[in-house]
């Protein structure tokens, strides 16, 4: 019988409370660590941890605590001898230049739940659900590939982003559409000062697009200081197209308001919505040096081709300083993906599955 993983979870709100019940359904040991004591016997008694501790020896370290005190989280979580760390903050370019050691691995997942705190907390809050790595060309392959296959076996789809990158895409994906909830919401109350039915009467679209506003509201000055320049950036895009808008809809512009509302319904169906069947899948075989940073390098590139990898594997040789990425993509994205590696440098092969 194989020996029980551990891990330590630094925080146990929403997400820590989940990453933790989760780790627990999956057969891992889980130890939290939360100074509140009141809070920590809260998450012992709904299953986000086995027991409360301090830092320590593990397999794995999650740091699941407020934005401004990551880095040094993260940082005491490696000195105190955890084999790989992992953090969950929304924004990543701070945390991951603040800490420099190869065991660390940055991370995202894009889950969350009206419910505030632990209350919020589920095992299956990340079930595909998208959970970003940003791994950096110091990033240890072995850890970034543990954490991968760790995060994978928790439901979630995995993409690796550069840091930078995750910051600017999250502030589009993310963090402006729940600024912008907070605005339409703060209209809607204004207004049903004067219209009492308004609130009562809100329609189906009205609920979607605000309903990110519900969320725990105090951790987001945090994300707005970390990430504040992405974030201004998208929020002018977003002035500009609203004022655009607004042009076309006060001119009576109808062919072209029908122009951009139908390309907004096209691209809100491409969405992804999960995994291909294996049919729609095609193995990449990659051979690689044995050294620190090829599987980021590999991993970020699948990303901005936009190809998405389901499955990864690192095999070392025994004969020398080589081995062998496997990765498993869409079908339709393989030649690009093929195309990109050899333009880095690479020469894979394909191998459809069937």
């Amino acid at each position: 019988m194989a020996p029980t993983r551990t891990a330590i979870v630094a925080g146990t709100g929403l997400i820590g409370g989940s990453v933790g019940m989760a780790l627990r359904k999956a057969g891992w040991h889980v130890t939290g660590i939360e100074p509140d004591a009141e809070r920590a016997e809260a998450a012992v008694a709904a299953g986000a941890v086995d027991v409360i501790g301090e830092a320590g020896t593990c397999d794995l370290a999650v740091a699941a605590t407020p934005p401004a005190s990551l880095a040094a989280v993260v940082q005491q979580l490696l000195d105190a001898g955890a084999a790989i760390v992992t953090d969950v903050g929304s924004v990543k370019a701070p945390v991951v230049a603040a800490v420099n050691d190869p065991r660390f691995v940055g991370g995202h997942p894009m889950a969350g739940s009206e419910q505030d705190g632990l209350t919020g907390a589920d095992p299956d809050l990340f079930r595909d659900a998208v959970w970003v790595l940003t791994p950096t060309g110091t990033t240890d392959d072995a850890a970034l590939a543990q954490v991968r296959e760790v995060v994978s076996g928790l439901g979630a789809q995995v993409i690796a982003l550069a840091p930078e990158r995750h910051d600017a895409l999250v502030a589009v994906v993310s963090h402006v559409p729940h600024l912008t909830a907070a605005v339409l919401m703060r209209i809607a109350e204004e207004r049903s000062t004067e219209h009492r039915a308004l609130l009562r009467l809100a329609a189906g679209g009205f609920r979607d697009m605000t309903r990110v506003a519900a969320g725990h509201p105090a951790i987001w000055p945090e994300i707005c200081a970390e990430n504040r320049t992405a974030i201004t950036d998208v929020l002018d895009e977003l002035l500009d197209e609203l004022v655009e808008m607004r042009l076309i809809v006060s001119g009576g512009d109808r062919d072209e308001l029908l122009a951009r509302l139908e390309a907004a319904r096209d691209s809100r169906r491409s969405l992804s919505v999960g995994a291909p069947d294996l049919s729609r899948l095609t193995e990449v075989r990659i051979a690689i040096r044995d050294q620190k940073g090829e599987l980021a390098r590999i991993t970020t590139l699948a990303a901005d081709l936009d190809v998405n990898i389901y499955d990864l594997e690192i095999a070392h040789s025994a004969e020398g300083p080589r081995g062998v990425v496997l990765a498993v993509v869409e079908s339709d994205g393989a030649e690009q993906f093929a195309h990109g590696l050899v333009e880095a440098g690479y020469r894979p092969s394909l191998n459809p599955l069937e």
